[in-house]
């Protein structure tokens, strides 16, 4: 799949990079040099502009991506970038603060198939959204599904091992990881647990056990 990135700061960076990890084509779109060449660095293709500018993202071949993510700081440039990308028929994700009012909610809930709250778990929860999963699991949650953080402690069998190593139940994904006394974020498939790690698990309440058994020492 091909995904447009508005946005190269905290949750635009991490988003893109797990997203080209796992194989997909991402282009990301900055009006700020030092992060276009920072994205460039990280082995991303790059458009120089305002990711609000339809001109820009046309060079970005908006009209071939799967999806659109505007993960700037300015809701009106994320939301004109979403506007763009509904005319050249993509999925558009919106990122909106955490401190929004219900009724700016409302104003563009109907305008876009996706709005986020990175500030609630990082960058999670972006990449679902960008390949059209549901965020909002984490919100509203179904009566057979649970959200757990669990600290990594000493003795615990994942300590050691990569996100892409742990033999969780299918039904179970961690959606976001953070080291000791640092916000979650959405983890890399190469980030390597350790003590103090936590991470954000989302999981049916039948296979909780199961996951804590997975993360936990033995009796936790």
């Amino acid at each position: 799949m091909r995904f447009v990135i508005v946005g190269y700061g905290r949750v635009g960076s991490r988003t893109a990079r797990i997203l080209a990890e796992e194989g997909h084509d991402v282009v990301v779109v900055d009006n700020d040099m030092d992060r276009i060449e920072r994205a460039s660095d990280d082995g991303l293709e790059t458009v120089h502009g305002d990711g609000a500018d339809e001109d820009v993202l046309v060079d970005a071949d908006i009209g071939t991506a799967d999806a659109i993510g505007a993960f700037t700081p300015d809701l009106n440039a994320n939301f004109a970038a979403c506007m763009v990308g509904t005319h050249h028929g993509c999925r558009t994700i919106l990122r909106i603060d955490e401190d929004y009012r219900e009724d700016i909610y409302e104003k563009y809930a109907e305008e876009v198939d996706e709005i986020i709250y990175p500030e609630r778990l990082g960058a999670a929860g972006a990449k679902t959204a960008l390949l059209g999963g549901d965020f909002n699991v984490v919100a509203d949650l179904a009566a057979n599904l649970q959200l757990t953080v669990l600290e990594i402690r000493e003795g615990s069998p994942a300590v050691g091992k990569r996100m892409s190593e742990l033999d969780l139940p299918e039904s179970a994904r961690i959606y976001a990881h953070g080291r000791a006394r640092e916000s979650l974020t959405i983890p890399l498939p190469g980030t390597e647990l350790a003590v103090g790690d936590e991470v954000a698990v989302i999981t049916e309440t039948d296979h909780a056990a199961d996951v804590r058994s997975l993360l936990l020492p033995a009796g936790a």
